[in-house]
């Protein structure tokens, strides 16, 4: 199967991703996969979550892992990851290095070299923010709720967008998500997004009474454009990108927790080098 094209100037480990966009050279991003960590089944094997019921001295040695890739990945400076407790929301956390792990937000920002702003995800899409001069970086957690928002349509992207200078070019990366042909939704999902945006009929396809298929990525990629981010990569929507289709490679919540009783969670990390 097709996998996602990465072409950054440096290489991130196993067969983890790493962004093609146009990012300056001083921001650095990845996104992990299943491979590298030691946990074992349903979890297997980098499980990043603490909060799925893997050991805890596990998810503990995976962090590890992560944050040495991050090292390797950042020459100039070790990086320090801040991971959140994600609850489905639009609050976005301004993040230092001395952040402690579990602040309770959905996106975080930081103008600090050296923190690593860090999404865990399992068919959420995650998706990493900088600008053109680098001096900021951030990240989302765009589940449906939170990329839905409040009933006027401000979601979680669009307030992480408001964190940027307006007058400065936003580029955005999109990592893998569960895709338009598995994330099955009810009528209440549709009616989130399109009661407050008729345009975004468009992602939802009929598949029964009451029952759609969602196009999360291109959802996102319609309210990103509509919140000015012209400069829009990764997720592309096509087979590759889904974690429910890549079993091999990705987690994926629907997939897993129903057929093995959990999943783990990958994460998606962004950073200014030192």
């Amino acid at each position: 199967m097709p996998r996602p094209e990465v072409r950054q100037a440096y290489a991130a480990p196993y067969d983890w991703l790493t962004p093609d966009w146009p990012a300056p050279a001083h921001v650095r991003a990845l996104c992990t996969t299943r491979a590298g960590g030691v946990s074992v089944a349903p979890w297997d094997s980098l499980n990043l979550g603490e909060h799925v019921a893997d050991d805890p001295a596990t998810v503990k040695a995976n962090r590890a892992v992560f944050t040495r890739a991050l090292a390797l990945s950042s020459p100039g400076q070790t990086a320090s990851p801040v991971f959140m407790n994600q609850v489905h929301g639009t609050h976005v956390e301004s993040i230092r290095r001395n952040t402690p792990d579990g602040i309770e937000a959905d996106a975080c920002t930081t103008q600090e070299a050296g923190v690593a702003c860090v999404i865990m995800v399992a068919d959420c899409l995650p998706v990493l923010f900088t600008n053109a001069a680098g001096d900021r970086v951030a990240a989302a957690h765009a589940g449906w709720r939170g990329l839905a928002g409040s009933a006027t349509g401000v979601g979680v992207l669009e307030e992480a967008v408001q964190r940027f200078d307006p007058s400065e070019a936003v580029f955005a990366w999109l990592g893998p998500c569960i895709g338009s042909k598995a994330f099955e939704v009810g009528a209440e999902v549709r009616a989130a997004f399109c009661d407050a945006d008729a345009s975004a009929e468009v992602f939802f396809s009929a598949l029964g009474e009451n029952k759609f298929l969602a196009d999360l990525a291109g959802i996102a990629r319609h309210r990103l454009e509509r919140a000015g981010v012209r400069s829009v990569h990764g997720n592309d929507g096509t087979v590759a990108w889904c974690t429910f289709s890549n079993p091999s490679r990705f987690f994926s919540y629907r997939r897993d927790q129903r057929i093995l009783g959990g999943s783990g969670r990958l994460a998606a990390a962004v950073w200014i080098d030192g």
